[in-house]
């Protein structure tokens, strides 16, 4: 399983930078990485290839997660 995720994000032209995220974005493609290199590589494709880009209308910002897990819980027993 790939510990990263890349999140391409296309923004407004008229949002800044620090105001783009997953909640503010136009688009939002994301994708599965190996390494942070790769994620970062990714980002500008999944966008290119998507079209998702508008001149400059729109902006790409790529981000890369470390994917999260869920913190497995011990059952509990018969009381």
């Amino acid at each position: 399983m790939a510990d990263f995720l890349t999140v391409a994000l296309v923004c407004a032209g008229s949002l800044s930078a620090p105001d783009c995220s997953r909640d503010t974005a136009l688009d939002v493609a994301v994708a599965p990485a190996p390494t942070p290199i790769a994620c970062l590589m990714q980002g500008e494709t999944l966008a290119a290839r998507s079209g998702l880009v508008r001149g400059h209308e729109t902006y790409l910002k790529v981000a890369c997660e470390r994917r999260r897990t869920a913190a497995l819980r011990p059952e509990a027993g018969p009381r």
